[in-house]
């Protein structure tokens, strides 16, 4: 009897797992992954890759990468269009003529004063909107974003393609929209970096580099319109360009928001089949996920040793704490004072080049071409950034050291090297010799791609997922004040400096300085944390 009950026992077990293998195929089979040509995301798979993501991540991956380089940064391509307007004719009436040793010759300076506050607006608003535009974006996920981003850039170039010289002003409106619609495309697509698990600060740089490389699409713009092509034609097709934003919008991205860390077979976009929802899934996996994050600094702008020491990682903190953190301040004086150096040189450029060029129009030309085709590179250079960054993931953290804080120790170099690049940029800059302008577009590309890399992969790492949309924009907005300062230096450099601008890039150069002060409390922070430790393994051994 005993061994008839065990057979029967041996055989209910196998029938069993049986059920489930069979159960186990099903869901497979039926995966959002398998039906795009991808494979399911398994737990086995991140152990054994690092990496955590399948051939579907990698096509998503490719169009925002896409979306970010054709269209996010376009308005940092003002120097191209710039050359346009004026050929244009845009604000030419503000154009006088003077004499000077007794040569009639055409005074523009109130011309590029125009266009210089129209950039200065522009910027400010592509930072200062980035705070509400994380808010919509955490509360209403992405597709409300970015349907909300395709109208506002739609609007803004077709503002652009119907305005005139008579109608020049409504060029204050066009790139101020076309600023805050395309940084709602970068900061919708950046979630996409959670599906590379090991390599996400990489792809949160690539896709910055991509940003900034979109401002060469105006130098096309620029070239087509010397072929024959007129500004409205270009600008009616960037218009129709929406098709495309909004077909990524609602096959191809998620409802709600991209979590980090990924749970297993976690789904989004478009799908089919009988199996849960994607925006289920995100909504169950983002609020179980959101709750694991662990971070090392609590308090603001204090550190509560004790309850480190116990306990080095900390669940998720408010977003109050985030804000008043020390780690939030020096970030936010590192990122504004090098941004306002580089919107300078971008708003400044065409009159800079004209004061150098001694007004010759062709070398005006070469050098505003130069300059950005210098732009495309910078996809190429951001990802070198958050290579530095990751370079910590595959090797074996430090006995008791949280991922936090070995994420925070692999950003020291990264924040560092950035600083260095800006400084030796701002000296080539104030060396008022044209073919060292050569050198100085390298530096700013290579330099502009690691701050806004640098920049967003160091708020994912330091702070918690759930408040990155917010924490983003609060640092842009702020930053964006603080880039208002571009107006009265190029008032300054017009006015008292009668067009010379080399004490403005002196000072600037010596301001960029200041940006050391962030990596150093970070490579202190990181010691301070390796010496509890210390102490600790000392009075456990004890």
């Amino acid at each position: 009897m005993s061994v008839l009950i065990q057979c029967k026992k041996k055989s209910a077990k196998k029938e069993e797992e049986e059920d489930l293998e069979k159960e186990r195929k099903r869901g497979s089979e039926r995966s959002p992954y398998k039906e795009r040509g991808g494979e399911p995301r398994s737990q086995q798979q991140r152990e054994s890759t690092g990496y955590m993501f399948t051939s579907a991540d990698s096509k998503i991956g490719v169009h925002s990468l896409l979306e970010c380089l054709c269209f996010a940064g376009i308005l940092f391509g003002w120097a191209s269009l710039v050359f346009v307007l004026k050929s244009d004719g845009f604000f030419s009436y503000l154009c006088v003529n003077s004499t000077v040793n007794g040569t009639i010759t055409k005074d523009c300076s109130e011309q590029d004063e125009q266009l210089s506050v129209i950039f200065t607006i522009a910027s400010f608003m592509n930072n200062f909107f980035t705070l509400p535009n994380g808010f919509v974006f955490d509360h209403f996920g992405t597709t409300v974003t970015r349907l909300l981003g395709i109208s506002i850039y739609t609007t803004g170039t077709l503002l652009i393609a119907f305005s005139n010289v008579a109608l020049s002003v409504l060029l204050y409106p066009a790139l101020s929209l076309i600023a805050i619609g395309g940084i709602l495309f970068l900061v919708t697509n950046m979630q996409v970096g959670n599906l590379f698990g090991a390599r996400r600060s990489t792809i949160i740089t690539l896709y910055n580099g991509a940003f900034d490389s979109s401002s060469a699409v105006f130098l096309v713009v620029k070239l087509l319109y010397q072929d024959g092509v007129s500004l409205r034609s270009s600008l009616i097709f960037l218009s129709c360009c929406s098709v495309f934003h909004l077909i990524r919008t609602f096959l191809l991205m998620p409802r709600r928001h991209i979590p980090y860390p990924l749970p297993e077979n976690y789904t989004y976009g478009l799908r089919c089949g009988d199996a849960q929802t994607s925006s289920e899934s995100e909504n169950v996996s983002g609020k179980s996920n959101v709750q694991n994050y662990e971070a090392t600094e609590t308090t603001p702008f204090k550190e509560d040793n004790s309850a480190k020491t116990k306990n080095p990682d900390m669940p998720v903190r408010s977003f109050k704490s985030c804000i008043f953190s020390w780690f939030f301040l020096w970030h936010l004086l590192w990122l504004s004072i090098m941004q306002l150096r580089h919107y300078l040189f971008i708003g400044t450029l065409n009159p800079m080049l004209n004061h150098l060029a001694a007004g010759d129009p062709s070398l005006v030309s070469t050098y505003t071409n130069a300059f950005a085709f210098t732009q495309l590179c910078g996809i190429l250079c951001a990802p070198w950034n958050g290579l530095i960054m990751d370079r910590n993931k595959g090797k074996p953290r430090e006995k008791g050291q949280s991922e936090s804080e070995a994420d925070l120790k692999a950003a020291i170099l990264s924040l560092c090297v950035t600083v260095v690049q800006c400084v030796l940029f701002s000296l080539c800059a104030a060396i008022p010799l044209l073919p060292l302008q050569y050198l100085t577009f390298i530096l700013q590309v290579l330099n502009r791609s690691f701050l806004y890399g640098g920049n967003a992969a160091f708020i994912s790492v330091a702070f918690p997922p759930a408040h990155f949309g917010k924490l983003y924009g609060t640092v842009m907005a702020l930053s964006a004040v603080v880039s208002l300062l571009q107006y009265p230096c190029f008032s300054l450099i017009n006015g008292p400096l009668d067009g010379d601008p080399f004490a403005v890039n002196v000072a600037l150069t010596i301001l960029s300085c200041l940006a050391f002060i962030h990596p150093l409390y970070v490579f202190l922070h990181c010691r301070r944390q390796a010496a509890r430790r210390a102490d600790s393994d000392k009075t456990t051994s004890s």
